[in-house]
């Protein structure tokens, strides 16, 4: 009898590891990416999307979005559009250590308020910094600014085709454009130069053709703005870039064997679960097959093991740690890092924090 009760549980613990396995792992493609540790993580704060970029002297210096963990615990993770501010940290390697330096781009409420998920290039000779803000903590109203700059000492300028304050891209007035009747603004971009032309990749929120309690009733897809100047004006295309229902956000654009690509979250777990991410690509950027796109990265905890996270501070997503944000880091024209914002997190005295891969 003990015999066959061993068995079953035996059989048990093997069909449990099979589903936790299948709970990531929805397909056979994904990026070779291997964890490295926590980029960036301050007592007192919240830590959110690292956006890194190379110096001229191999410095690697990361735009990352904080803002403090509130006091008022009914606040819950909603500093992100009410207090939110653009750090810079500097590290000698893109594995870290990194050290807070200054706040770039500072929160000053109003017409500007929380600057949030930075996105840096350097294209033509000069950095570009790519950020959102919104007014009065107003979702509606995020909106998609331009600072460039010709070093690194944040000694950054609005973008000469955008308006006074840096604005870039706004909700369209244009009733033939994809996203003019966006209803969380213009958010999330990223930036690429394809051959002579500037691609500025930017999400918008529709409501749902076909609401649903999963889909919350909102359709999260990307455009993309055009350029024949790297400071603009941007103009918006028509179309969403991106196939309709796979959902998606926090995309980063690169290019690579010819090819665009993107690595965004995958918002509603189209192709594993909600916690990881999507890889596509496109020969022109201007439309990313749904069809073609795959599985990128998993949840931190498939990395990390359940374990290690199940006496975590969950402050966002829950236990198996979301991925968010993906930036990544190429190196000679290839991506060699990715850094990933995680909403939980194994030392209670931290808030969220940004964690760092290798790309092989």
């Amino acid at each position: 009898m003990v015999k066959y009760i061993f068995l079953l549980i035996t059989v048990m613990m093997l069909v449990s590891s099979c589903l936790n396995t299948n709970r990531h792992l929805n397909n056979d493609k994904t990026m070779n990416v291997e964890y490295v540790g926590k980029a960036v993580q301050k007592t007192g704060f919240h830590v959110w999307g690292s956006s890194p970029i190379i110096d001229k002297d191999g410095k690697v210096h990361l735009y990352v979005s904080e803002w403090p963990i509130p006091s008022d615990s009914t606040e819950r993770f909603t500093g992100w559009f009410k207090h939110c501010q653009i750090a810079h940290y500097v590290g000698n390697k893109a594995e870290g250590p990194f050290e807070f330096i200054r706040y770039s781009v500072k929160d000053l409420d109003g017409d500007f308020n929380s600057p949030h998920n930075p996105t840096i290039k350097y294209i033509d000779n000069k950095y570009v910094l790519c950020f959102i803000v919104n007014e009065d903590d107003d979702l509606s109203k995020q909106r998609i600014m331009m600072y460039v700059s010709d070093d690194l000492n944040d000694n950054w300028e609005p973008a000469k085709g955008a308006e006074n304050d840096g604005t870039m891209l706004r909700v369209p007035n244009d009733k033939n454009l994809w996203n003019n009747k966006a209803i969380l603004g213009v958010s999330n971009p990223t930036l690429l130069k394809n051959k002579d032309e500037y691609m500025l990749y930017f999400k918008s929120v529709l409501p749902h053709e076909k609401p649903t309690k999963e889909n919350h009733g909102k359709d999260y897809g990307y455009g993309v703005a055009l350029s024949n100047k790297l400071e603009g004006p941007y103009k918006i295309y028509p179309k969403r870039v991106t196939g309709e229902g796979t959902q998606l956000e926090d995309a980063y654009v690169y290019k690579m064997d010819d090819k665009v690509c993107l690595v965004s979250r995958d918002y509603l777990g189209s192709k594993g679960s909600n916690g990881g991410g999507l890889f596509w690509s496109s020969s022109d950027g201007m439309f990313f097959n749904s069809g073609s796109t795959y599985r990128a990265y998993e949840d931190l905890a498939f990395y990390v093991g359940e374990e290690g996270l199940k006496n975590a501070k969950v402050y966002r997503g829950n236990n198996y740690g979301h991925l968010e944000r993906p930036q990544l880091l190429c190196i000679e024209g290839k991506p060699k890092y990715m850094y990933v914002a995680t909403g939980v997190n194994d030392f209670h005295e931290f808030g969220s924090a940004s964690h760092v891969f290798r790309v092989n």
